[in-house]
Order: C-alpha cells, then structure tokens, then sequence
C-alpha cells in the first residue's frame, strides 16, 4: 500500500495520521511541471507549491517514511513509473476538491492495474456528509444560516444554546477605518533557504516569460518582489503566532480598511498555508479563541476572524463541490474581456492600480482589495466571471477552483445566486470611505460625468441600467434603485456615454 500525497495537501492532519499507518508504509508524491504550464501561473504560487512539497518530501524522510518523490512533465507519467515499480498497488489518498477530479484519479489509478482509496479533506472541518444534511436540498445556500450551524456544531464561541456577547457577528463593529496614528504590525517575512531557492530559480528557468506566450501579459509576473511565503509547517506555525500576537487584536476594526500603504493591514496571511494543509483550520481557530479567552483579544475581532474560517472558507468549498456548473455561470450575460490593466497594473485608478500591483509583486491582496475593488470593477465594467476567475486562479499564491470559483463567480460578480443573494458593488464612495485611495486619485470621487470623473461611479449607474430587467426585483436592491430612478432621462444618457467612453479608454489602455 501507498500513501499518495498531492501538491495541494501537504498535511499530517490525514491519511499519514491514521492510527492505521506506519512509517513502513511508502509514500508517493509526484511532481508534474505541465500543471504549471497551463496557465500563467504566479511565479510566488509555482515556488510556494513546489518548494512546499520538497520540504514536505524531506520531512516524512526524516521521519522514516520512504518517500517516492518523482519529478516528471504530467502527473500520469508519474503513476506510470510507480506502477511499473509496485505492480497492483493500493493507493490511500485525499477526496480531491476539483469537480472530477477524484474520478480522474480512480481513473487513472484502475488504468494502470491499481485500486485506490479516498479518505476525508483535513484541510476542512465540515465533512460532506454534514454539510449536505445541513444543506438539505439544491442551492441556494445561505450563509449565514451554515455559520450558525457550525458555532452550534463545534461549540465554539458558544454559551450553551447561545452565541457568547450575545450576538452571531459583530460587522457593525469591524468596519472602522483607522486613524493617522495607526500603524499596523510589519508582516512576517520568511527567507527563503537553499531547498526554496533551487525551485525559485527552477521556476523562473523553466516557466518564466518564455512559458507564458500562449497566455495574454503573462510577463507581468516577471518580475515580482522577493518570496517570502512560509513553505513548511514550522513556518506556517510562525505565521500563526505572529497574527495571533500581533494581528489578531486590531484585526477585527479595521478587516474591511484599505492603506496605499499597507498591503497586509491586520489580515492574517494564513491563507496559503490552510490551502495547502501546513496548518489545520481546528488549531487555528483554536488559537484565536484561546487569545479571546486570555482577554488580550475583543469579541469582534475574534469572531470575525472565526466567521472567515469556520463559516465562509468552509462555506464557499461545499457550495462549489455541489454546483458543477458554477464556473460557467454567467447570469447577468456580462461579456466584456478582462483589461489589460489586470496583468500589468496600467492604470490611473489609485485603488485598483494599487490592488493589482501587490498581486503584480506578492501574489496576494486581501480579501477587501479582492472583493470592492478587482471583483467590483470587473462586475462594474461587464468583464465575463468566467475570465476574472482564470486571472484569479493564475494569479494568487492561495488560489484553488475550489476557493476561487465561489468567491469570484458567486460572490464577487454575481454570475451565480448560488451563495449571494445581490451583487457586491458600490461607486466611489464606498472606496473613499474604506480606503485612502480617492485621496491621490487623478479621478474626481464625487463627479459621476465628464472628464476627470471617478470610472467606479458612472460604471455603477450603468451596471444597474443595464441590468435592470434582473436586478430591480431583487428586495436587497430596492434602495439603489429608488435612487435610480430619481435620475432624469438626460443623466442616464450622459452616464451611459460615460460608461462607453470609459471601456472604450479600458480597452486601448487610456484608462
């Protein structure tokens, strides 16, 4: 029998934890460059996943498992030597979170004379078995409602029946835009060591700009700031304590603020290392919840904190798993490409400029940065969600299908009600309120037409103009459209050209 441990599931938390196995037992993890070839990956994402895996690899060595570590172009030619090696093999692994992907497996596994066997994600806490007795039938799914569930499940921050402080969330607490004496915390930096620059130097020799030519501004990635992602579970277990220490207490206020900058904020920076299985999503909601209960945490940071990991993360993965088309889902028709200015960061629009250079140099902007200014934009301006989420995917060091498809097609442009019951747009004047953006902006926040006026305010009448037929029935949306209709024939008119001239200054990369 083999344990096959995939890329993407780098834990201890699963099948090598079974009281069953043993370090006897082999290991097999294969290493397949033409998955990296298939978008114009992030070089920051490639380094993380395939430094993580060799450390990975040389971890279970140290602890006396025999490891199979085999370094071929696709995944199926790495099966073929290890079946040419262990003939009739059992294979022991990880449900896969891709739509078809375990099928493909047992496929490809039963192809070559093997059987395999699936065991349970560790990197979630809500089983498939739960989450679709919760569920209970097609979407859609509220979230609320499964955030609930899983405080009254787990117990955590729970009083008996009853939520602990007496509410289920405290938004109305987190949504505070610091001061001029704010500093927040410096992020953790982890150096790179000899294992993790061989692969970053492997990675820009074999998928730099050259590899990216079937793939639109695929050199925009070429050159970032320095790695400096954690890539082992010692490292991830740093990143862990530096936000609880230092991040957790202030992350709840200011969760929803922007700074020109401050690219990390107070956010927590584990997202990578929960995806890839360096860190349990248990130990870290524990770790905040024992900070609360030590007193050096308030309620609200706490649980936002918990609402993000233990409802939402959890959340989004099962809506995806049980919607197989919600990569395709395009409800509002939108069918715009993605401008230029997504990969290369040219454009005079403070906030957005800002947003895709931390994605340009790091691989990352938080979640607020993702949501009211990329995923609004592109909603705004009509982009096909289709085409946001492969930017998405290839873009970010913590981005999976699993993950991104929720997030970017449901959530972020409304392509699906599955999880969101209205779209997440606003104009200016949500970005001027949360960020310091609309300061140092060429374009004006408050005017809406004519030259100089901010894009997001004439793009955000627009959106509901167009998609009115959709959208004016919706009983979240009765309010932006009273205010709408208070708008004469002569204004929609002129926000409309306005609209038209701005994609027109987006597509020749004016804008």
């Amino acid at each position: 029998m083999t344990v096959l441990v995939l890329g993407d599931c780098l834990t201890e938390f699963g099948p090598l934890a079974s009281d069953a196995r043993s370090t006897d037992e082999r290991v097999l993890c294969i290493e397949a460059r033409a998955f990296a070839r298939r978008k114009p990956y992030h070089p920051h994402k490639l380094t993380l996943v395939f430094s993580a895996m060799r450390h990975f690899r040389d971890r279970l060595r140290e602890a006396g498992y025999t490891v199979d570590y085999r370094r071929v172009e696709t995944f199926a030619e790495g099966l073929d030597a290890h079946f040419a090696a262990h003939p009739e093999d059992h294979i022991v692994t990880v449900r896969r979170t891709a739509h078809g992907a375990t099928d493909r497996l047992q496929r490809l596994v039963a192809n070559r004379g093997g059987t395999v066997e699936f065991v349970a994600d560790p990197r979630f806490h809500c089983s498939r078995e739960e989450f679709d007795a919760w569920a209970d039938g097609d979407p859609p799914y509220r979230h609320e409602s499964f955030y609930r569930h899983m405080r009254r499940e787990t117990g955590y921050l729970m009083d008996g029946d009853e939520p602990v402080g007496g509410e289920w969330n405290f938004d109305d607490e987190n949504r505070e835009f610091p001061g001029p004496e704010y500093v927040p915390p410096e992020p953790p930096q982890f150096e790179p060591d000899e294992t993790t620059r061989e692969v970053r130097e492997w990675v820009d020799a074999t998928f730099g700009e050259d590899g990216y030519d079937d793939a639109p501004y695929g050199g925009a990635w070429a050159d970032p700031e320095p790695f400096s992602w954690p890539v082992t579970r010692e490292g991830a277990l740093q990143a862990l304590e530096a936000f609880i220490e230092e991040r957790l207490p202030t992350f709840g206020p200011y969760q929803d603020a922007m700074l020109g900058d401050e690219w990390a904020m107070n956010h927590a920076l584990l997202s990578s290392s929960l995806n890839l299985g360096l860190l349990s999503p248990s130990e870290v909601i524990e770790a905040a919840l024992a900070a609360f209960e030590e007193g050096s945490v308030s309620i609200a940071s706490v649980e936002g904190f918990l609402r993000q990991v233990l409802g939402w993360r959890e959340f989004v993965r099962h809506a995806y798993r049980r919607t197989p088309g919600m990569a395709a889902a395009n409800q509002l028709g939108a069918a715009e490409p993605l401008p230029e200015f997504f990969w290369t960061g040219d454009t005079d629009m403070a906030c957005v400029a800002d947003a895709v250079d931390g994605v340009r140099t790091r691989g990352y902007a938080h979640h607020i940065e993702r949501l009211m200014v990329l995923s609004n934009f592109a909603t705004l301006y009509g982009v096909e969600p289709s085409r946001l989420n492969e930017w998405f995917h290839a873009a970010f060091v913590d981005a999976y299908h699993w993950v991104t498809t929720p997030n970017v097609v449901g959530m972020g442009t409304f392509g699906t009600d599955t999880l969101s019951t209205k779209p997440y747009v606003a104009s200016a004047n949500y970005i001027d309120r949360m960020s310091d953006h609309c300061s140092g902006c060429p374009y004006y926040k408050t005017k809406t037409t004519g030259d100089g006026a901010c894009p997001f305010n004439a793009l955000y009448w627009d959106f509901l103009g167009r998609n009115e037929s959709q959208l004016r029935s919706n009983h979240r949306m009765g309010l932006v459209y009273s205010h709408y209709d208070d708008k004469s024939d002569g204004e929609r008119e002129a926000i409309a050209d306005r609209a038209e001239t701005l994609r027109q200054r987006a597509r020749n990369g004016t804008l």
